[in-house]
């Protein structure tokens, strides 16, 4: 079963979504995979899943958190953002 992702929410082609639309996003495909894991663990068992793919997502995720507390002023904000942004392009489709 594969994980149903939220759509990227787009005015137009060329306008990126903000910083905190995108980690939102990010953590709420992040929560779909984690779904669909635990749907494939139940029915065929944990021996199923990568040993290192559940612990990437909640290291993603731990990574959105701190974003989301991070003050604007860290020296840290810029990369981070930028990082979570080629993150979240894992999970959009392609434009038409």
């Amino acid at each position: 079963m594969a994980p149903s992702y939220p759509p990227v929410v787009r005015v137009d082609k060329d306008e990126r979504m903000d910083d905190r639309e995108l980690v939102s996003y990010l953590r709420r495909c992040n929560e779909a995979d984690n779904h669909a894991f635990a749907e494939v663990a139940h029915r065929f068992g944990g021996d199923a899943l990568l040993d290192s793919h559940l612990p990437t997502l909640d290291l993603i995720d731990q990574l959105a958190r701190e974003w989301q507390a991070m003050d604007f002023g860290d020296d840290r904000y810029p990369g981070l953002t930028y990082a979570l942004r080629v993150l979240a392009q894992a999970y959009q489709q392609p434009h038409a």
